[in-house]
């Protein structure tokens, strides 16, 4: 079998680059349903794209890198697409657009999107040998139980990363690009709860409270969720992805309160009250009780000092904590790094030492934050890509 492109990877990146790449792209998958990601992502409701897509808001090697796609597919270009399937949608906090309904509704568009430009889609599709005479690529196939031989002029790796194992990721795009003389970037898991091995937040799991929480000079403030293995919320799966092995954090428990001046107030006209009943009023009640054994916060209002006053504050402003680690690929959202981008095309996402090899989405050396910009990444990538293999294929007819 003969195609002019093989797109190996049916999520959000590869689904959007079959969309784009004409009608002779075939895309596999060894899943049994494509866009798996997508199904689970945002509580099912898929955050399919951030109002605030800026190119500061993603992390690689190389800052620049990922800004021309970006730039080129926006994230209003992808809701004016949703729009015209009529999909409902709605803004929650900080830019983030989810569906009103359910996630498989961006799924049914991508695989409406795929149909439309005569691209086909095989599932339970496996890649069992690949091979590449310097001018087309073979792909030695197991569907259902058959081997299929394909060979393509165009090879776009579009796997994702590690992230989720469950769901069947695996490096199987950083394994492939080094058998072509790419370089990978250390890789990590990112956007992930972190852990700490004493359990130490397990007696108040489930506890969640605003904080801003800071780690390296980076500070997100979110709402930060105790869990039985230590911490998780969005701010703290925000500062993941810049959090290595060892780091402290620093957990600011009350951003933008006047604690200092709310003690001092309460000092002159609640003096007999407890500390402890009076930060409750601010903080959550089980965080306060395990709080007060740590920082040793006892008595009542009026025999605080001014001194003790801004103790209580600082420590409860600048509550440092070492995590131990993270909960690994298993729960993080995203893969840190990837394919190192100096040998790709930004404008086209090609290799630029083998021509016809494309590496979009995750795979590569960009990651978002939370809340929607590694789909966007996702979209644009994948368009970028295959308008390029479309705008190629037209000049060599």
């Amino acid at each position: 079998m003969q195609v002019d492109t093989l797109i190996l990877g049916a999520g959000a990146a590869g689904m959007m680059c079959a969309a784009q790449s004409g009608p002779s792209t075939l895309v596999i998958d060894h899943a049994k349903a494509p866009g798996e990601k997508i199904r689970i992502s945002g509580g099912g409701r898929c955050n399919f794209t951030n109002m605030h897509t800026d190119p500061d808001r993603f992390l690689g090697d190389n800052p620049h890198f990922h800004k021309s796609a970006l730039s080129r597919y926006t994230q209003w270009d992808f809701i004016d697409l949703v729009d015209r399937h009529r999909i409902a949608w709605h803004e929650k906090t900080l830019g983030q657009l989810f569906c009103d309904e359910k996630a498989t509704l961006i799924i049914d568009m991508l695989r409406a999107e795929i149909a439309k430009a005569g691209a086909d889609l095989w599932l339970n599709t496996g890649l069992a040998d690949l091979g590449h005479d310097g001018t087309r690529f073979t792909a030695q196939l197991d569907r259902d139980g058959q081997r299929v031989s394909v060979t393509a002029r165009n090879l776009v790796l579009a796997t994702g990363g590690k992230s989720i194992p469950k769901m069947g990721a695996t490096g199987l795009a950083y394994d492939i690009a080094r058998r072509f003389g790419h370089e990978i970037t250390d890789t990590r898991p990112a956007l992930v709860p972190l852990t700490f091995s004493d359990k130490r937040f397990a007696p108040i799991s489930g506890v969640a409270t605003p904080v801003l929480a800071e780690v390296n000079g980076t500070a997100f403030e979110e709402a930060m969720l105790f869990t039985h293995r230590g911490l998780s919320g969005p701010a703290v799966l925000q500062i993941s992805s810049y959090w290595q092995e060892g780091d402290a954090i620093r957990v600011d428990l009350l951003p933008g309160h006047d604690l200092a001046g709310s003690l001092r107030s309460g000092r002159q006209s609640h003096g007999k009250r407890n500390v402890t009943t009076a930060l409750a009023e601010v903080l959550p009640e089980r965080l306060v009780t395990h709080l007060a054994g740590d920082l040793s916060i006892t008595g009542n209002l009026g025999d605080l000092s001014d001194k003790r006053i801004d103790e209580i504050t600082h420590s409860l402003r600048n509550w440092t904590l070492r995590p131990t680690g993270s909960e690994g690929y298993r729960t993080a959202e995203v893969t840190l790094g990837g394919v190192v981008t100096d040998r790709i095309d930004s404008k086209t996402m090609m290799s630029r030492d083998v021509p016809g090899l494309y590496m979009i989405g995750e795979a590569v050396d960009v990651t978002g934050w939370l809340g929607g910009y590694n789909f966007q990444w996702a979209w644009s990538s994948g368009v970028a890509a295959g308008r390029a293999i479309t705008q190629a294929h037209a000049q060599a007819t």
